[in-house]
C-alpha cells in the first residue's frame, strides 16, 4: 500500500469526524528554483531587500534578527515566491517542517532554497491559520517521517504537499478551532515580550552596576571556572533515540529554539557516559557550533547530558557566582567577543574551547556579585514564572491541538 493511502486510511483510526481534502486543492505551494539558488557571496551586509532561511523561522513567526539582505535583481527574478502577509512558511531541508508565519511584512522579501511558501488560495473556505495549527500538529510530524525515514539526505518535496490530505472543518468550525488555540498562543507571546523587556532591564541594570562601582579587577572565563569540556559524540556516544531511555540529550537546536528539558531527546548512554556527562545544578552550557555562544544556566541537577555541539563550564564557587557569569554571558561585550570569533572561523562557525577560556571580563568581589544578583532577584523570579506558565500553556495547546484537528473536540456549540 502507497505512503499517501496509509496516512487517509490512519485518519479514520485516528478518529477524524471531518473530511479529508489535499491541500494543493486549497493553497499555492512554491520554492526557489534550484539553479536560482544563492552563492554566500551574494547576501548583503544590509539593504531593503529581505531573504529568509531557515534559520529565521520561529515558533509562530519570522526572527528578523537572522535573516539576510539580497539585491533588488535577485528579490526581483523570483516573482512566485515574493512574501505576502499569512503567507506559511516551512523548511524542506535540513530541520524538516519547521514553521513560519508572515505577519506585519515590513520589506520585500523572499525565501531561500530550503523553504516552501504556502498561501491560502480560497480564504472563502479556509483559514489559513487553521492550516498552520494543522502543520503543527502531531499528523503533520508523522506525516514528515513517513516521507522522509530511511532517507539518506531527508526532504520533502512540492508533489508530498499538493498531495498531502488535512482535515476540513466548516470555515465556522476552523475559526473557533483558531480562536481557542491562537487565544493560547497570544498569551505566550505576551509573556515572552515581557521577559524580552525583563531581559532589556537586567542587562542595563548589570552594566550599569558595573560602571558606577568602577571596579578593575580582570579575570577570564579559565580563571573562573574548575572545568571546561565538550560534550559525548552525537553520533557514537549519545545518539537520540526515539523511545523514553530515562536519560535526554541537549543539543544547539534545543539552544536555538530554547525548548525545554521536556522537549529535549531521548539518549541512550553507557553509565560512564552518564557520569561523564551528566548536567549538575549551575553548570552553564554554551554553544559552540552552529549558532556559537548561545548559553544557557542548568537550574537543577538533570537526568541528562550534552552533546559535543556544546561546552560545559562547571563554575568555581569561592571565585565567581554561577549566575554572574551567566548575566556576564549576556553583555554586550560578550556578544561582539563571540561575533569577532565568528567572522574568524570558516563558513561553518565553530569555536574552540580555548576561545570561550580566554574571555576577559570585570570581576566584583563576591559580596559585590551578591548584592548585584539580590538587585536582579525579582526580575529573576518574575521571568523564571513566566516561562513556567508559557511551559504549561504549550502543554495544553499541545494536548487540545490533535483533539481540536480529529474533531475529538467539538467546538460547533462554543459562541466565540
Amino acid at each position: 500500500m502507497s505512503w499517501k493511502r496509509k496516512f487517509v486510511r490512519n485518519w479514520g483510526r485516528l478518529g477524524m469526524r471531518f473530511k479529508t481534502e489535499k491541500l494543493g486543492d486549497f493553497l499555492y505551494v512554491k520554492g526557489r528554483i534550484g539553479w536560482k539558488g544563492l552563492k554566500k557571496d551574494e547576501y548583503l551586509s544590509d539593504g531593503v531587500y529581505r531573504i529568509i532561511n531557515g534559520e529565521a523561522l520561529t515558533k509562530d513567526g519570522i526572527d528578523w534578527s537572522k535573516a539576510g539582505f539580497i539585491s533588488k535583481e535577485r528579490y526581483e527574478e523570483s516573482p512566485e515566491i515574493m512574501l505576502q502577509n499569512d503567507d506559511i512558511l516551512i523548511s524542506k531541508d535540513g530541520t524538516i517542517g519547521k514553521l513560519g508565519f508572515v505577519r506585519n511584512l515590513e520589506n520585500p522579501s523572499t525565501v531561500a532554497s530550503g523553504i516552501f511558501v504556502l498561501r491560502n488560495l480560497k480564504p472563502e473556505m479556509i483559514n489559513i491559520r487553521f492550516i498552520y495549527n494543522y502543520l503543527s500538529s502531531v499528523y503533520f510530524r508523522n506525516f514528515i517521517i513517513s516521507r522522509t525515514e530511511g532517507s539518506v539526505i531527508p526532504h520533502l518535496y512540492q508533489k508530498d504537499f499538493v498531495d498531502l490530505y488535512f482535515p476540513l472543518p466548516s470555515l465556522k468550525e476552523q475559526n473557533k478551532i483558531v480562536d481557542v488555540l491562537d487565544t493560547i498562543s497570544c498569551k505566550i507571546e505576551i509573556n515572552k515580550m515581557i521577559n524580552n523587556n525583563l531581559e532589556q532591564q537586567m542587562r542595563a541594570l548589570f552594566n550599569e552596576f558595573l560602571l558606577v562601582n568602577h571596579f578593575n579587577s580582570l579575570t577570564t572565563v579559565e580563571d573562573a571556572v574548575l572545568t571546561a569540556n565538550t560534550g559525548a559524540d552525537a553520533i557514537q556516544k549519545a545518539p537520540i533515540v526515539d523511545y523514553d531511555t530515562g536519560v535526554r540529550c541537549i543539543r544547539v537546536g534545543d539552544m536555538t529554539n530554547n525548548r525545554s528539558f521536556h522537549a529535549w531527546g531521548f539518549t541512550k548512554v553507557t553509565d560512564d557516559v552518564f557520569k561523564r556527562y551528566q548536567l549538575h545544578k549551575d553548570d552553564i552550557v554554551v554553544t559552540r557550533t552552529a549558532s556559537i555562544g548561545l548559553n544557557t544556566i542548568i537550574a537543577e541537577n538533570l537526568s541528562a547530558v550534552y552533546n559535543n555541539g556544546l561546552i560545559r563550564l562547571t563554575v568555581n564557587h569561592s571565585k565567581i557566582l554561577p549566575l554572574f557569569l551567566y548575566r556576564q554571558f549576556q553583555t554586550v561585550d560578550f556578544t561582539n567577543y563571540i561575533a569577532r570569533i565568528e567572522s574568524e572561523t570558516s563558513v561553518r562557525p565553530n569555536m574552540k574551547i580555548n576561545y570561550l577560556l580566554k574571555y576577559e571580563f570585570v570581576l566584583p568581589p563576591m559580596d559585590k556579585q551578591k548584592e548585584l544578583i539580590d538587585l536582579l532577584a525579582p526580575m529573576l523570579n518574575q521571568q523564571n514564572a513566566l516561562i513556567t506558565e508559557s511551559k504549561h500553556l504549550e502543554n495544553l495547546r499541545d494536548t487540545l491541538l490533535p483533539k481540536l484537528m480529529s474533531g475529538e473536540i467539538d467546538v460547533s456549540d462554543i459562541e466565540i
